[in-house]
C-alpha cells in the first residue's frame, strides 16, 4: 500500500509554520520517501501570513503543490477560513484554538482543536505552538515513527540553537499528548 500526505500548513509569518513544515518534510526524507516542500509567504513576512505544503509519498509527487490537502495544520483564523473548504473527505485537521475561535465542524474530516499557543506559554515554550501542533499531527496521523520525527526535530535545530532542542523535543511530547 502507497502512503501518501499532502498537506497545508498555515499561519501569521513569525509563528514558525515554515519551520513545522520543514519537520515532517525531514521525516520524510529520514524515511527515504519522496519529499516536496514548499514555502509561500505573503509580502509582509512577519505578521503577514505564511504557508507551505507538505507532500510525503512512496510514489514519486506529481506536483509540490497542495490544492486538496488531507491534512490541515492552522495557527490563525484568516488560515481556517482560506484552506478548510479545501480538505479531503477523511481528512485531518489540526488547529491551535488559543488563537482561533471559531473551530469548525467538517463532514467527514477529522477536526482537533489544541490549545497550542496556550499550552507553549504555560509550560515555557513560547514560540513553540507550532511543534506542539505537528505533536499532535503525529499522534492523530503516524506519519512516519516517533524516533524518526525525533530525528527530524534534532536536524531542523540549528546548531546556533542547540540550546533550544531540549524545548523543542519536549513541546513536540506535549503535542503527542495533547
Amino acid at each position: 500500500m502507497s502512503r501518501t500526505m499532502n498537506a497545508v500548513l498555515a499561519g501569521f509569518g513569525g509563528q514558525g509554520i515554515l519551520f513545522a513544515g520543514k519537520i515532517i518534510a525531514i521525516a520524510g526524507l529520514i524515511e527515504d520517501r519522496e519529499v516536496s516542500w514548499l514555502p509561500s509567504y505573503g509580502p509582509e513576512m512577519r505578521g503577514g501570513t505564511a504557508n507551505c505544503s507538505v507532500c510525503l509519498a512512496d510514489d514519486p509527487i506529481g506536483s509540490p503543490l497542495v490544492l486538496t490537502p488531507d491534512v490541515l495544520v492552522v495557527m490563525n483564523q484568516p488560515s481556517l477560513d482560506k484552506f478548510e473548504g479545501s480538505v479531503q473527505e477523511g481528512g485531518t485537521v489540526v488547529v491551535d484554538s488559543t488563537l482561533v475561535q471559531r473551530i469548525p465542524e467538517l463532514p467527514g474530516v477529522n477536526v482537533f482543536a489544541v490549545p497550542a499557543t496556550q499550552l507553549a506559554e504555560e509550560n515555557g515554550y513560547k514560540g513553540l505552538a507550532n511543534v506542539i501542533l505537528v505533536g499532535k499531527l503525529f499522534a492523530e496521523t503516524g506519519f512516519c515513527s516517533e524516533e524518526t520525527l525525533k530525528a527530524a526535530v534534532e536536524k531542523c535545530v540549528p546548531a546556533k540553537k542547540i540550546a533550544k532542542l531540549p524545548a523543542n523535543l519536549a513541546a513536540l511530547e506535549l503535542g503527542m499528548k495533547s
